[in-house]
């Protein structure tokens, strides 16, 4: 008899993510304004399979102060609004795999938190803007990371469920084996 408890069937990528991120909103205060209900999450596949790259991103659904047109170069922009059911969203979460899933644990943490910092805190549909010229990591990444890896230790330290986050304690190739499969949303962005 087998210990595994896995459901049968694929890997459902998605719905793992968000309750993850369902449980990092409600554990961190810097998370509480969002509402992952008005976040659709997704993945993408990685065009190639190296470890660098993009490995996630948010998508905003709304310009700056969460309007729903902007001009530019003398023309008006809008932004094709998406709903699920009768609710609409604000943002798109995408991680690319195989290369989000090959990072190792603490990295695929960090880049959670990471994403998830640069919702508005509005949660108007906006990215959050940081004050000077680079105003979506600052004036570097690397401490932008940093701080999101002092996120990352917060979390921990409220000893989460371990089911909410052992997907991310395997890489691609094993969380694809252990489950015959990986599925989840896509939407094209």
């Amino acid at each position: 008899m087998s210990s595994d408890l896995s459901p049968p069937g694929p890997f459902d990528f998605s719905r793992a993510m968000r309750r993850l991120c369902e449980d990092l909103v409600v554990r961190l205060p810097e998370f509480h304004h969002v509402s992952m209900d008005q976040i659709v999450v997704t993945f993408a596949q990685a065009r190639r399979r190296v470890s660098h790259g993009l490995q996630a991103k948010l998508t905003p659904l709304r310009f700056q102060h969460g309007q729903t047109t902007t001009h530019r170069h003398g023309r008006e922009w809008t932004i094709q609004r998406l709903y699920q059911g009768e609710a609409e969203m604000l943002y798109i979460l995408t991680f690319y795999l195989p290369r989000f899933q090959d990072q190792s644990f603490r990295e695929k943490l960090i880049t959670i938190a990471h994403e998830l910092f640069h919702i508005s805190p509005k949660f108007d549909g906006d990215i959050r803007r940081l004050t000077g010229h680079y105003h979506v990591h600052s004036h570097s990444q690397k401490e932008y990371d940093q701080q999101m890896g002092l996120l990352v230790d917060r979390y921990l330290a409220t000893r989460p469920a371990t089911d909410l986050f052992a997907f991310l304690r395997l890489d691609f190739r094993s969380l694809l084996q252990k489950h015959g499969g990986v599925v989840g949303l896509r939407v094209p962005i």
